[in-house]
Parts: structure tokens; C-alpha cells; sequence
């Protein structure tokens, strides 16, 4: 059975989530035992409604923080995701990789880094889950990088799949390895790390209508 990402947007909330952070680097850190353990476990995982649905909350509550924002400076010329990557310094070249490549891919939303401000966060650590996505329904969220799956797994495309779901793109877990949605179902050979043009015209679509109808609300609420 193909491998999988784990992107389990856990509902456990925000602040049970906060594993700490270490100097190793991706290639060189030593998986704790219970990451080493897990590793078995993504050949086994099959997705779930509930990460759909969570994956989807975080998306829907990053348009909601950004349509506030917007709504305060209407003069803005572009909408813009920030994030805080101070939580996870191993995977910075990885990160901004990704931030790269979404923002060459995509024309209606850019990704920025910055502490101030920040719809989301980066951290690293180990965890049986994987990496995955997490929000607290409120605007707030984070990506999680595990250490193991990133050593096993190419670490750009991680990242940048891991990304996709802070823009509003689902697990196409089935898909081949031109999809970067596909995750880790093509298996550990799948290098890519882009986007292929079916999730580019998704994530333009969604951030389009998206925030439109966030705006509205936010302005019918004011």
C-alpha cells in the first residue's frame, strides 16, 4: 500500500499542540522513538471526513482573518497570507521554497512572512501523526513538520503540500505525483513540489469567491 501525508488538522486546538522545536537539521535528525514507530503507520492511514472537514475549517478561518484585515485597509492592492516561521528554523529553506513556489503559481492570494499579524505558523518537532495542518476556527493556525516523514518523504514537497491546505486545497491522496495534493500516495520516489494547473486555477477560484463572500460579511456585520 502507497504512503501517505499525514495533514490532520487536529481538533485538538492550538494549545495542545505545541511541540518544542530543535536545532537538528532535516537531514540529520534522529526521529524519536515514537516518530520512528509511526512511520509504519502512514501505509495504513486512508484519510478521513473529519480531516477534510478540518482542512477545510483552517482554510475558511485564514480567508475570515484575512477579509477583516482587508476590510480595514480597502486600499490594499493584493490579499495577503502571513506567516510566522520562527517555530520551525530546521525547515526554513523549505518553507521559503514553498512560499516561492505558491506565490509563482497563484495570482489572487500571496504568502508572506512576518510575525506580526500572522494568520499562521510553522513548527517542527515529532509526532506520530505526521506532519498536518491546525487551526483554532478562529484565524489562528499552524503547519507541523515532522521530522521523520521529512526525512523520508521529500521535504519541499511536504512542506508545500502541507501549505496547500492553508489555501483551501483538499488531499487528493489517489492522484498521481504531478498532483502535489496527492501528498505521499505516489510513495517516497515523488520529488515534485509544484502544483499542477488544475490546484493553481482551484486555489485562484477559492481565494476569488472566497473572500468575496467574506467580505461581505464582514461589512454586513460592521
Amino acid at each position: 500500500m502507497n504512503k501517505r501525508y499525514l495533514s490532520v488538522a487536529a481538533v485538538l486546538g492550538l494549545s495542545v499542540a505545541g511541540l518544542g522545536v530543535t536545532s537538528a537539521s532535516a537531514s540529520t535528525a534522529t526521529p524519536s522513538s515514537a516518530a520512528t514507530s509511526a512511520t509504519a503507520s502512514y501505509a495504513q492511514y486512508q484519510g478521513s471526513a473529519q480531516e477534510a472537514k478540518n482542512n477545510k475549517a483552517f482554510f475558511e478561518a485564514v480567508v475570515k482573518a484575512v477579509a477583516e484585515k482587508r476590510a480595514a485597509n480597502p486600499g490594499a492592492k493584493s490579499v495577503t497570507v502571513t506567516y510566522d516561521a520562527s517555530g520551525a528554523p530546521t525547515f526554513a529553506q523549505q518553507i521559503a521554497s514553498s512560499t516561492s513556489i505558491w506565490n509563482s503559481a497563484v495570482s489572487n492570494v500571496k504568502l508572506q512572512e512576518g510575525s506580526s499579524g500572522a494568520s499562521f505558523e510553522y513548527r517542527e518537532g515529532d509526532d506520530p501523526r505526521g506532519s498536518y495542518a491546525s487551526t483554532d476556527g478562529h484565524g489562528n493556525g499552524y503547519v507541523f513538520l515532522d521530522y521523520a516523514q521529512n526525512q523520508e518523504y521529500d521535504s519541499t514537497r511536504v512542506t508545500t503540500h502541507e501549505t496547500g491546505h492553508v489555501l483551501g486545497l483538499p488531499d487528493t491522496y489517489d492522484g498521481p505525483c504531478s498532483q502535489l495534493m496527492s501528498g505521499g500516495g505516489p510513495g517516497p520516489s515523488c520529488t515534485n513540489s509544484q502544483p499542477d494547473a488544475q490546484e493553481r486555477a482551484k486555489v485562484d477560484q477559492l481565494w476569488a469567491n472566497g473572500l468575496a463572500k467574506a467580505l461581505h460579511k464582514v461589512n454586513a456585520d460592521r
